[in-house]
């Protein structure tokens, strides 16, 4: 039986499932290798390797007759945890060395904070789409990538809000961040696997793999926001936040010009497992303006390396 890779995206705008399984593997097979696994990555490109699933839950956040930035049917809470996660990212920044200034930053936190009263969600993704395009006129980050304007980051991070807020229930009382977790549990299956988590996506690897029963021989989590202070890391469950006891190893890999990565050192904040285990933050440096995407961070033999090894005794295990 093949080993088994579960990849789970992150935040952005609608995908198609089956082109963005095959965009990851291509990077891992780069990455792999670069970091001396040439016949595994051929191997792993023919689909004879492993059988990798890419858990998919991009579409459970699209809303009928939803136009512009996307944001036009938050509910005021999810607005304010929006407002407050691009604060928690302006705080986070002020401790990097290569990002905005310290007058750019107070700038940013500055347009969050209501003048007067508040006129509900509409005046509080006002205040966001302002605040995001501040933040990305003094960095690196809104001149490649998804986000060229501020009315994108803002959209893309409300799917965290929105998750974190575990608001929108379906018709049989379902939460949307439950039916996100579903989707991931439904893609893990009964038996091991090594997960592959990117972005929002490790927030709710994070969550489901608090109640998976079966081993994780390896966990890897790509541009990771779960230790954001004032927003994720308080919201996170289970509080306080711990290792999955059925993961073995957890690895996760930051990039300094990373804006989701702003509070990068994990195992500065998670607490270990019942058996000891504990995330291990590897820096990753990677060219080009844009960064956060999963493949740039996979096309990394830092970060294939490991995963191929994983791989490699799985396939001895069997």
């Amino acid at each position: 039986m093949a080993p088994r890779l579960v990849l789970i995206h992150g935040i952005g705008g609608p995908g198609q499932a089956e082109v963005d399984r095959k965009r990851w593997i291509s990077a891992l097979a780069k990455g792999a290798r670069d970091a001396g696994h040439s016949e595994a990555a051929e191997s792993l490109e023919k689909g004879t390797l492993a059988e990798v699933t890419l858990a998919y839950y991009g579409h459970l956040f699209a809303r009928t007759g939803e136009q512009g930035a996307g944001t036009e049917d938050l509910a005021e809470d999810e607005a304010l945890v929006l407002t407050e996660l691009l604060a928690d990212m302006a705080r986070a920044l002020t401790d990097t060395q290569d990002g905005p200034s310290a007058a750019t930053l107070e700038r940013v936190v500055a347009q969050l904070e209501p003048s007067g009263e508040a006129e509900g969600a509409g005046d509080l993704v006002r205040r966001a789409i302002n605040a995001a395009t501040t933040l990305l006129g003094a960095g690196p980050w809104g001149q490649a990538g998804q986000w060229a304007g501020g009315k994108f980051l803002v959209r893309d991070l409300a799917q965290v809000a929105r998750y974190l807020t575990r608001g929108e229930p379906d018709g049989s009382g379902r939460s949307i961040d439950a039916r996100i977790r579903d989707v991931i549990a439904d893609a893990l299956g009964p038996a091991p696997a090594l997960v592959v988590a990117h972005s929002l996506g490790s927030v709710v690897a994070f969550e489901t793999l608090h109640e998976h029963a079966c081993s994780v021989p390896l966990w890897v989590t790509l541009g990771s926001p779960l230790a954001m202070r004032a927003v994720v890391w308080p919201k996170v469950r289970p509080q306080p936040p711990t290792t999955p006891d059925k993961v073995v190893r957890w690895l996760n890999f930051w990039d300094r010009d990373d804006i989701i990565t702003a509070r990068p050192i994990l195992e500065s904040d998670v607490r270990a497992s019942a058996v000891g285990v504990l995330p291990r933050s590897i820096r990753v440096d990677s060219d080009g303006l844009w960064v956060h995407s999963a493949t740039k961070y996979l096309a990394k033999a830092d970060v294939a390396g490991p995963v191929m090894e994983a791989l490699s005794r799985l396939i001895s295990s069997a």
